[in-house]
């Protein structure tokens, strides 16, 4: 038996890692079962389970040799990220699309169907939308990245409804707060207006305060993965998409937050310079949803945006 997880040396595939090596998840890896990490760098985690392949996901022989009659599970989070994407048309397309499918097509000559976890994005939304998104709704993205993922999206679907995997497509909210580096995504303010005043260190806003955005901590977008894998499938049905619980909260109450967590000092560390390109693609992004559907299926949002800056400011004190 044994999992796949690409983008496994990234944030949040090596938390997602951490999680399935936990005693609690003993169901979905038991002891004797392996974890192969795929990313361009090794997997940060050191555990005997954990055998880590650096490699180019676009090469389909390379993805070839990491699926066999014993993966049993597939987590598929290497993407490249939307400012990126946008920035760079034919590497999104490879990445985020070709890689996905040559993925899909080794899971299916393998003839075990497998589960196949897939972070998708609330970037597969965009143009006119009532307030609160309904789970219904079409995809319509405004930028490459969502297109990507929304595309990867339908063959997920249809290789599920032809039996060549068990899928569940899980769109995630923005994360917030991520530790470490600002990072290429557009989103990526959402972490930096928050982390690096906390920090002590200027960051800059390239939006405007009234945007709102769905959120959701670095923890519970975790357990929420490691609950999809869980699923059953018949309990999805034909709708293989599931939009993830998240809050809903706009730019100057995240502020706020901060405020309340770091003292106004903090708060004034955060500029306001707008960045058009940033704009473009992140006010194209819904920051409601209906999840009535994936509370039901028992996965579970953040408390409030408060308790969020507060995990953050407590993981950098230790």
């Amino acid at each position: 038996m044994k999992i796949l997880v690409t983008g496994g040396a990234g944030f949040l595939g090596a938390r997602l890692i951490e999680a399935l090596l936990a005693p609690t998840a003993s169901d979905l890896l038991p002891p004797d079962a392996s974890l192969v990490s795929v990313d361009l760098a090794p997997c940060p985690i050191d555990d005997p389970r954990v055998v880590s392949h650096t490699g180019d996901i676009c090469d389909p022989v390379f993805i070839k040799s990491l699926i066999g009659p014993e993966t049993s599970l597939v987590y598929h989070l290497a993407a490249i990220v939307s400012g990126q994407a946008e920035a760079d048309f034919d590497l999104g397309m490879r990445v985020n699309f070709d890689a996905t499918r040559a993925l899909l097509e080794a899971c299916r000559q393998q003839g075990q169907a497998p589960r196949f976890v897939f972070a998708s994005s609330l970037a597969v939304f965009g143009g006119p939308m009532p307030e609160q998104v309904p789970e219904e709704l079409a995809p319509l993205p405004q930028s490459s990245y969502g297109a990507q993922k929304a595309m990867a999206e339908l063959l997920i679907n249809d290789y599920s409804r032809k039996g060549f995997i068990d899928g569940r497509v899980c769109r995630l909210p923005t994360i917030s707060v991520r530790p470490g580096k600002p990072n290429a995504a557009a989103s990526s303010f959402a972490s930096g207006i928050l982390r690096e005043p906390l920090a002590g260190e200027a960051s800059n806003c390239p939006v405007p305060l009234d945007t709102r955005m769905w959120l959701s901590s670095p923890q519970t977008v975790v357990d929420n993965l490691v609950h999809a894998a869980r699923l059953d499938g018949q309990a999805l049905g034909l709708r293989r998409t599931l939009n993830l619980p998240g809050i809903s909260v706009r730019v100057s109450e995240m502020l706020d937050s901060l405020a309340r967590v770091g003292g106004e000092a903090a708060r004034a560390r955060v500029s306001f310079e707008p960045d058009e390109r940033i704009q473009r693609i992140v006010c194209s992004w819904p920051g409601d949803f209906d999840i009535q559907r994936p509370l039901q299926l028992g996965f579970r949002g953040d408390a409030d945006f408060d308790s969020v800056v507060r995990a953050h400011q407590h993981s950098m004190n230790h």
